[in-house]
């Protein structure tokens, strides 16, 4: 298959559901980490189509979502600083911090610009060698890379008023931190295929192992989808808990080997704080000493802000797979896009905006009750 098209084929589409009706004897659930996953399978109701008792729940992979208040926080206090141009991708504009945004910075003189590419931000730098320059840097493994070879050409060309945000976070810690909540009900899942396609599979086969769970790299069209739900039933259905690769028109085992040496050189692994989720061990990156001058957080001493979850919001729940979006007593009354209360119902990837674009609206006859955050047991620990 080469086209769009053709990965949208409503046939093929039938047949891969025909396989996997025939395959299930038995309820399975079964965790997308990939946010874009997440609005492929609502958008052309996937979930809906599935045979009874196979349930998809939605994951921790939508970047802006994870990103924790206080990193919120501490953008928003940079970007109002005078001399200051605040740079970031337009989906984190809207994303509350504890009482704005920064849309709300911007509209108070702040000089907090749009841009499509972090390099972007280095030009602004150059053009501007008498301000600061910050480039707010979160995502996965995916948008990583592109910001390490930024702060590395800032480097190498010498511009020193150019500094990053950086709030980068990495997946297998999260899949480990899912398996050994408690309150777990996984026991398949769909890896994303962007984050492979950077970094291979050699984490995943010891993450299978350990929790006995299949894990399925899959891409991002229905037929993707399907096709990686197949492969997990079949697994669950054996008895079997391997890594499989069905994305290989993107994703090579090793990964690409160039954007990874750029990773090791300008970013060091660090625990990591996930909004609503608490701070998950070795779950991100930070600037390596070699680059910490071009740390913004240090650069303009914001590291002791600290932040309180808004009560209402349960996105906390959401991005653990604890909760449907439609099952908090918020979703789409006190918490819209135009009024959110957390990043999940804002950003383009999150599961809250997913299932309110696509009227997932219908609240179940009994919500499960509110639970305490963070919910996944980890003992926290500072980031640095």
């Amino acid at each position: 298959m080469k086209y769009l098209e053709e990965f949208r084929d409503p046939e093929l589409a039938r047949r891969l559901l025909d396989d996997i009706r025939a395959t299930v004897t038995r309820p399975w659930a079964l965790m997308e980490v990939c946010g874009g996953q997440t609005h492929t399978i609502i958008r052309h109701g996937i979930d809906q189509l599935l045979p009874e008792g196979v349930e998809l729940i939605h994951g921790p992979g939508c970047p802006v979502c994870v990103t924790p208040l206080e990193v919120i926080d501490k953008a928003l206090e940079i970007a109002s600083r005078p001399g200051v141009i605040f740079c970031s991708f337009g989906d984190m504009l809207r994303v509350p911090g504890t009482d704005r945004d920064l849309f709300r910075v911007r509209g108070e003189g702040g000089d907090v610009r749009v841009v499509y590419s972090p390099l972007d931000a280095l030009r602004i730098a150059q053009q501007n060698p008498d301000r600061e320059v910050v480039f707010f840097g979160i995502g996965f493994e995916t948008t990583a890379p592109p910001n390490a070879m930024t702060v590395y050409q800032a480097r190498r060309l010498g511009i020193r008023n150019f500094s990053l945000l950086v709030s980068h976070v990495r997946v297998p810690p999260a899949i480990e931190a899912i398996m050994t909540s408690p309150d777990c009900r996984v026991q398949g899942f769909l890896a994303a295929g962007h984050v492979c396609s950077v970094m291979g599979v050699d984490e995943y086969p010891e993450l299978a192992e350990r929790h006995r769970v299949p894990i399925v790299v899959t891409g991002f069209e229905p037929l993707d989808i399907l096709e990686g739900i197949r492969r997990t039933v079949r697994q669950l259905e054996r008895g079997e808990h391997t890594v499989e690769n069905a994305y290989q028109r993107a994703v090579r085992p090793e990964g690409n080997p160039a954007a990874k040496a750029m990773l090791a050189d300008v970013f060091e692994v660090t625990d990591r704080a996930w909004r609503g989720i608490g701070v998950i061990p070795q779950s991100g990156w930070r600037l390596s000493p070699r680059y910490r001058d071009q740390d913004a957080e240090h650069r303009f001493q914001v590291s002791g802000i600290t932040t309180v979850e808004p009560a209402e919001c349960r996105s906390g729940e959401v991005l653990q797979g604890l909760l449907k979006p439609n099952q908090c007593e918020a979703f789409g009354t006190t918490c819209t896009p135009r009024n959110p209360l957390g990043a999940t119902m804002v950003s383009s990837e999150g599961a809250c905006a997913a299932y309110y674009l696509y009227r997932r609206l219908g609240l179940p006859a009994a919500p499960p009750p509110a639970r305490s955050l963070p919910v996944v047991p980890l003992e926290a620990s500072p980031v640095a």
